[in-house]
């Protein structure tokens, strides 16, 4: 089990970034949470198993339809226990 934060950049906000990620993520089984930023990026922390972290960051690279994502700048992050996946406003 290992966390990260990825911070996804471009046209990110307002094309149910959000909620796309919040499907995958469960989907893919990993926990923690998504949240637009003032900036208008998308901060998620996730946690799990490396593949399906590797899973979650590739279709952040992407996105939903209405997205068009520039960057996704990811690190290493504490885990904390998180045991469900949620979207944070």
């Amino acid at each position: 089990m290992r966390a990260i934060e990825a911070r996804v950049t471009g046209r990110v906000q307002g094309v149910s970034f959000r909620w796309y990620a919040e499907e995958q993520a469960r989907r893919l089984g990993v926990a923690g949470w998504v949240r637009n930023e003032p900036d208008g990026s998308v901060l998620l922390h996730a946690e799990g198993d490396d593949a399906a972290l590797d899973a979650l960051v590739a279709w952040c690279h992407d996105g939903p339809s209405l997205a068009r994502v520039r960057d996704v700048a990811v690190r290493e992050a504490a885990v904390t226990g998180a045991t469900s996946f949620e979207t944070r406003h």
